[in-house]
């Protein structure tokens, strides 16, 4: 599943940093915080990997 944005893209980064033991899992906030306790290894790979060109910064949610 690709990111819809280079926001979640971001998000997915870090917390595949912080599951893979390069960063700390204490220092992530937010979106990324819950990625990397509710998302496996590979869902964040997924994520993470897709190329930010073309996509807007952030997406509206659906109200």
């Amino acid at each position: 599943m690709p990111a819809k944005s280079k926001a979640q893209q971001k998000a997915a980064g870090a917390a595949l940093a912080a599951k893979r033991g390069e960063a700390k899992v204490s220092d992530l906030k937010g979106a990324s915080r819950s990625m990397e306790k509710s998302m496996s290894k590979k869902e964040l790979e997924e994520l993470a990997s897709t190329k930010r060109q073309g996509k807007p910064e952030h997406v509206e949610g659906k109200s």
